[in-house]
């Protein structure tokens, strides 16, 4: 897969919370012990009950894109040659209230509309010895 955000682009710096969600290459939620409330991205708090134990729950990577802006501007200098660019929300099918963002890949930006099924492909990217996997996302291949 082309880079979606070009080559010079930063990556997330990795820490305990975040390392499994950048370089499994599997699409997480937290579910809180305490309220069962699923969350993403993965925090120390739970949004609901202020509980501070977590089950991380593996998602099919299946979803519907709930909101779409194609990039036409490039808001940046090192995205001057990836414009137009579709990013996404897109709500899991089996997380209901889980959104993840991400960028529309493997077909052109107004390919991409709400209401769309898509699934989840990951982006892989090295970065001083570490691979990290960007979620990002595409069209099915019976779309």
């Amino acid at each position: 897969m082309t880079r979606a955000l070009g080559d010079g682009w930063l990556l997330p710096a990795l820490d305990e919370r975040n390392r499994a969600w950048f370089t499994s290459g599997r699409l997480g939620f937290q579910r809180c012990s305490a309220c069962g409330r699923l969350q993403h991205p993965p925090e120390d708090v739970c949004g609901g009950c202020q509980g501070t134990r977590f089950e991380t729950r593996e998602s099919r990577g299946e979803g519907r894109v709930e909101s779409v802006a194609v990039v036409h501007h490039a808001v940046h200098p090192a995205l001057a040659d990836q414009v137009p660019y579709a990013v996404l929300v897109v709500s899991l099918d089996d997380a209901p209230g889980v959104h993840v963002v991400g960028n529309g890949v493997g077909a052109p930006p107004d390919a991409f509309a709400i209401g769309r099924r898509v699934r989840v492909a990951f982006e892989a990217v090295g970065d001083a010895g570490q691979r990290v996997l960007i979620p990002q996302w595409e069209l099915p291949p019976d779309a």
